[in-house]
């Protein structure tokens, strides 16, 4: 499918009231289609996604759209968005620690590469910590750097061990034994039920 249907198949699935906190709405999508600005639309269309939920075709048409216009940053975004509408949102801010304190000298590049260890309260059979693995996606910043603070998105690769976070949990994140960072979960949104086929 080329980048026009795929755009015009995302717009489809939002609704015509939602509008951003600038009053951009579906209409002014189309508007942008028409003059054939696909990359215009495309940023619209994902700042109408973060408004309410949508479904996953909408996300998935996104990913494809901006793969075939090779915007590399929006195609990682609307895979993570795949993720979380399969999977849930988990919001934290957190904290890095100073890089005179801890391991890591470098800044965390933002964009859902890095998979860092998380105790999130889950104990082994013999007591100790569990360390569960979570991608990071920094929220409106390229990076962060150690000392740092930011919003932070996280993808767990096994979510049905983060089911018991709520709201004000205070969780620490590891790249090795040592705390590389603490956090606070600021939001847990679990996935929209699947209406049946």
């Amino acid at each position: 499918m080329d980048v026009p249907k795929l755009l015009e198949a995302a717009s489809l699935l939002v609704p015509e009231e939602v509008a951003t906190e600038n009053d951009i709405t579906v209409a002014d999508v189309w508007e942008y289609l028409t003059h054939d600005e696909w990359e215009v639309a495309l940023g619209l269309l994902e700042e109408l996604g973060d408004i309410q939920p949508l479904p996953l075709s909408f996300w998935e048409a996104l990913a494809t759209a901006a793969e075939q216009m090779r915007m590399e940053k929006s195609a990682a975004w609307c895979h993570w968005r795949c993720y979380e509408t399969r999977n849930g949102i988990i919001r934290a801010d957190l904290t890095l620690r100073p890089a005179a304190e801890a391991r890591r000298q470098t800044p965390i590049y933002g964009a859902g590469v890095l998979r860092p260890m998380w105790d999130i309260g889950n104990r082994t059979s013999t007591g100790e910590p569990a360390l569960n693995v979570a991608m990071l996606w920094v929220e409106r910043r390229p990076c962060l750097e150690p000392g740092g603070r930011a919003s932070v998105r996280l993808a767990p690769l096994d979510p049905q061990q983060w089911q018991h976070l709520e709201s004000g949990q205070v969780i620490t994140m590891h790249e090795d034994r040592s705390v590389a960072g603490t956090a606070v979960v600021l939001d847990v949104q679990r996935p929209a039920a699947t209406p049946p086929a």
